[in-house]
């Protein structure tokens, strides 16, 4: 730079750059574009974000901070810029200097992303000296959340700080014209991680890339092999091999559960599964989540990767290791699924994995690069153009969310089941890793050390803990140790408010919750609800009838209980008769059911749409047993097709005081005698489905009309809305009527978006 073009006019500035911001190049950029346009001064990592000294004349300067906002690397994302004036120094050029560690941290913690194109190039390139090398990384891909051990995200903090830097990688980082300039796990086959495949026993090893033909030779032979990733392990086999994935199956004890696929390229989806435009575009994202879609017939799977579902979840390699592979062309799809115990955290630790897997998988294929916070893949479906997640974690996770509330220190600890946690700071909410079933001591302690540290990171401590009313919940014990305000949030109006935040409203709203199970304010089991109200209070205006769940969590796991509980709770006798005329070689246990249900005997009362489609999918012998979380309702959901409208069926809607209650007798005995009368199922199934969208638009016109100064608006919340046909045509219907209708985006519908809602009722609350 020529040292005399910036002493016209010396002006100085600096500027606090805050968003996502390190560990994605950033300070490059910065280096470069001041190159560019003739700007002397310093940059550097800070807990507060991005710190520019920037000093030239006026118009350099204008253009350097626009070039800021404009031309930012593709994993990066600017919240907010702030400049301010600043003293000339009379700097002689433009440099890189150390981070500062002190300070409040307002940092974004950068996510995992999925290999880039240009290290996939050169990993590929005989030439180039990370050639096949499976850990290739640079600013725009490769580990980051997984590996930091303290902030700021520099090299000594992460778990590659134990591999030292070759001559070549060094010049490399120290290059600010370079890509991998300060790309924190920089490596290759010369000083960086190494992958390394061993039989479960012990007996056999074998290093780097004689590990992975061998890996792919087994692999092609039916073996099952645990691959380490970047968030922990998945167990692989080819998924065309029917044997294997039985076999797996058999191994993980795991009879019904759909199974991920990992594809080798888009053109391969496309083969297997429906591919819209927006789901390639997801599909190929830095984020690189399963996506799942509508599966093509005759595509050559294994037929038991999804048994009774009419969709697979796809995802595209994204690890070097994963496109390694795939390589020769040998494999095209493998089963990609999580190595955890059911019901366990994510299995990462590579001593874990020799001990669990003992008698799953026949060989290992790890690596020395330790991770430090495991992270299941994220899952989403696009409706209608729109991506939502059914579980929000790898490649998105622990990005904050902006917000109009103030919510600094206000930590949320979410439900019991796909749990997330969220921690607020100043105007951000942090919605943390998918967690899973808070059943398990090891779930809990993996829990408390994700949120332990994501609060330390953030320099946040717990003044206020929001958590679920369910007195029984582990949250509730978590919430007592942490010696802030606690404040118990009712389950569904987290729901409503969680979907409020999703889209950025404050004002009441209506409320559609179709939800599985939460506790309610009367003691009973809600999940069917229409509310309306705001982060500050809620009305209860109607919901479903209860009636009795006999066993109370085994009349969820088997779906039939709850189908006959229904039916003697509707029809008393003959509600018995009809049941064993459905379940005819369950009458001595349909008999029990009838004592319990009559006489209330560990019977608590329900009145969810969860149960609801439980009861249903039973009756119509889709699913009478689950064997994992839901299963009645979504294979239920699967099967429907919406080529054409069938009339739905009658139902009761009455007026129990000031809230309505939809009774649903006349649905179920309708569908019963349906059934009996051996009417085709698939017309059963789409018959109920309509019925539901149309006590759904029905009761919120009804309450609209009741209550002539209620917005117009709806939110739709809970799990029962990963349901397309539910979600799609509800707010369709709505719409046609003149409501605003809103759905969730950035959180799931499920109660992995709950911590969210809890958050924000909290903060309106102190």
């Amino acid at each position: 730079m020529d040292k005399g073009s910036v002493q016209t006019n010396r002006s100085a500035v600096n500027i606090i750059v805050k968003g996502r911001v390190q560990g994605v190049g950033f300070r490059p950029f910065i280096f470069q574009i001041a190159s560019q346009f003739r700007v002397r001064g310093t940059v550097q990592n800070n807990m507060d974000g991005v710190r520019i000294h920037a000093e030239g004349c006026e118009s350099s300067l204008k253009s350097f901070i626009a070039a800021i906002q404009l031309h930012s690397p593709r994993l990066s994302r600017i919240d907010e810029v702030t400049i301010k004036p600043a003293t000339y120094r009379g700097d002689d050029d433009f440099s890189i200097i150390p981070s500062e560690r002190t300070g409040k941290s307002s940092l974004v913690i950068p996510v995992d992303s999925a290999v880039c194109p240009e290290c996939l190039k050169e990993m590929r390139d005989p030439d180039n000296f990370r050639y096949q090398y499976p850990f290739i990384n640079c600013t725009q891909c490769g580990p980051r959340y997984t590996i930091i051990d303290s902030l700021p995200y520099d090299r000594p903090y992460t778990t590659m700080k134990d591999f030292q830097m070759c001559p070549a990688c060094e010049e490399e980082y120290e290059d600010p014209l370079n890509r991998r300039h300060h790309a924190q796990p920089i490596a290759c086959d010369d000083c960086g991680p190494r992958v390394v495949l061993s039989s479960i026993d012990g007996g056999e090893t074998i290093e780097k890339e004689a590990a992975i033909k061998k890996a792919i030779d087994l692999l092609q032979t039916g073996k099952i092999i645990a691959i380490k990733g970047i968030g922990g392990y998945h167990l692989a086999c080819n998924a065309y091999d029917e044997e294997a994935v039985t076999k797996l199956r058999t191994r993980k004890n795991r009879p019904q559960r759909p199974l991920a696929v990992m594809v080798a390229s888009t053109a391969l989806a496309q083969q297997i599964c429906e591919v819209s435009g927006e789901e390639e575009k997801v599909l190929s994202s830095p984020e690189a989540p399963i996506v799942v879609m509508q599966k093509r017939v005759g595509s050559g799977l294994a037929e038991s990767l999804a048994p009774g579902m009419t969709t697979l979840g796809i995802m595209l390699p994204y690890t070097p290791l994963h496109h390694l592979l795939f390589a020769n062309g040998e494999l095209k799809v493998l089963v990609m699924t999580s190595a955890n115990p059911s019901g366990l955290p994510m299995l990462y630790r590579d001593e874990d994995a020799f001990t669990y897997l003992q008698g799953i998988a026949d060989y290992i294929l790890t690596n020395n690069r330790p991770i430090l916070h495991p992270l299941d893949d994220s899952v989403v479906q696009v409706v209608e153009g729109r991506t939502t997640f059914l579980r929000r974690s790898r490649g998105y996770v622990p990005d904050p969310m902006e917000t109009k509330e103030q919510v600094h220190e206000i930590i949320a600890l979410g439900s019991q089941q796909k749990n997330t946690f969220a921690i607020g700071r100043n105007e951000q909410i942090f919605v943390g890793p998918h967690i899973g079933e808070m059943e398990h001591l090891e779930v809990v302690e993996h829990y408390e050390h994700e949120l332990t540290n994501l609060m330390k990171w953030m320099g946040i401590g717990g003044k206020v803990v929001a958590i679920d009313l369910h007195p029984a919940y582990m949250t509730a014990d978590l919430a007592q140790r942490m010696k802030g305000k606690i404040i118990k949030v009712q389950h569904h109006h987290a729901h409503l408010v969680s979907c409020m935040e999703d889209n950025g409203l404050t004002e009441p709203v209506f409320g559609i919750i179709l939800d599985g199970t939460g506790f309610g304010e009367d003691g009973h089991i809600w999940g069917f609800e229409f509310l309306y109200g705001d982060a500050h209070s809620y009305q209860r205006l109607a919901h479903l009838k209860y009636t009795h769940l006999p066993g109370n969590e085994r009349a969820i796991q088997e779906p039939w209980r709850n189908a006959v509980a229904m039916l003697i709770d509707y029809f008393g006798e003959e509600g018995r008769g009809l049941a064993k005329s459905l379940f005819p070689d369950r009458d001595y246990e349909i008999d029990i059911l009838y004592q319990m249900v009559t006489k209330e005997v560990n019977s608590p009362l329900a009145g969810t749409c969860g149960r609801l489609f439980d009861a249903v999918s039973a009756i119509l012998g889709i699913c009478e047993v689950s064997t994992y979380d839901g299963e009645a309702a979504i294979k239920l959901s699967e099967r429907m097709t919406p080529d054409h409208r069938e009339q739905p069926y009658s139902y009761e809607f009455v007026m129990n005081e000031k809230i309505a209650e939809i009774n649903a007798a006349q649905i179920l005995l309708q569908l019963v005698n349906d059934k009996l009368q051996g009417v085709p199922i698939d017309k059963l199934i789409q018959r109920f489905h309509e019925t539901i969208v149309t006590i759904c638009v029905e009761t919120v016109l009804f309450l609209s009309a009741t209550h002539p100064s209620f917005q117009k608006r709806v939110v739709l919340s809970g799990g029962s809305f990963h349901n397309r046909y539910l979600s799609v045509e509800i707010a369709k219907r709505l719409e046609e009527k003149s409501f605003q209708v809103y759905t969730h985006e950035r959180v799931p519908c499920n109660d992995g978006g709950l911590s969210l809602g809890q958050l924000i009722i909290a903060a309106n609350m102190v």
